[in-house]
């Protein structure tokens, strides 16, 4: 290997040695996450949904596209116990847990009024309580170790609020909220907390509700994607998975040490309205 290719090398595998759970990261946004991280040579730990055969033939392209340990824990996040259990067992089998990313979530619309109590309850435990339980059983061992990156998914709408989403709305905001103050808890000990905010980002949940909402409204796909889901967003293009995961990377290498406690929009300028 020449000099241009070890250095190359060495800038690819930022991550390498360190230990990543990633929730959620079946489909999707995490799996976006989880893939860029194994790049940067993590090993990492999935967590969301799937069945067993289909999830054993993620884990296995994953470690083998990546050359990373991939291991799959199905623990139930709306279960408080479930989910400190998921990051107590990744330290055991891995040796430490440096890396949290809490991406986990769901979405109910619904008018205020008549929003069902059971998806408010469901949206809090999922989006905002799950990351609280992660954290608190991931930051003990980070703090003593010195050393550990957490990466809060949170959305546009945990700065800006839309219509019909109380639950979502609310859960977004209290998870920056959470993520300004895991920062300054960690700030002298290594620990460094931050929380992404992507618009609309390009996933297979996306594409049928484009389908779905294009029958609904008896509209074209190109009409529901640039006046209602793209609406709010300037640069009327979705975010990709990929450039979600570069930055949960530049965020939990030696290049983002010095950046905690923000909130950071891939929203195509929804937010700078």
């Amino acid at each position: 290997m020449n000099v241009h290719a070890q250095i190359a090398s060495r800038t690819e595998r930022v991550l390498a040695g360190r230990v990543a759970i990633v929730t959620g990261s079946t489909s999707g946004i995490g799996l976006g996450i989880a893939r860029k991280l194994a790049e940067a040579g993590a090993d990492v730990v999935l967590n969301g949904l799937g069945g067993r055969d289909e999830i054993e033939r993620l884990c296995g392209k994953l470690a083998g596209a990546c050359g990373t340990r991939v291991a799959y824990n199905g623990a139930n996040l709306m279960v408080p116990a479930e989910t400190r259990g998921l990051v107590e067992k990744t330290i055991a089998d891995f040796g430490s847990a440096d890396i949290l990313v809490n991406n986990a979530g769901i979405q109910h619309v619904s008018p205020v009024e008549s929003f069902p109590e059971e998806k408010w309850d469901a949206i809090l435990a999922l989006n905002l309580s799950a990351a609280f339980h992660a954290i608190k059983a991931a930051f003990g061992p980070m703090k003593a170790a010195g050393w550990g990156r957490i990466v809060n998914v949170a959305s546009a709408h945990g700065l800006v609020a839309s219509p019909f989403k109380s639950a979502y709305v609310a859960a977004k905001h209290g998870v920056v909220g959470l993520t300004k103050t895991v920062a300054l808890e960690g700030a002298e000990h290594g620990v460094t907390c931050n929380a992404i905010c992507p618009g609309y980002v390009w996933t297979p949940l996306v594409e049928n509700q484009i389908e779905d909402t294009a029958k609904a409204r008896g509209i074209t796909r190109e009409a529901v994607i640039r006046d209602v889901l793209l609406a709010a967003q300037p640069n009327k293009r979705f975010a990709e998975v990929d450039e979600l995961g570069a930055l949960a990377v530049f965020l939990c290498s030696a290049a983002g040490q010095g950046i905690t406690g923000t909130a950071l929009p891939v929203d195509g300028g929804w937010t700078a309205h």
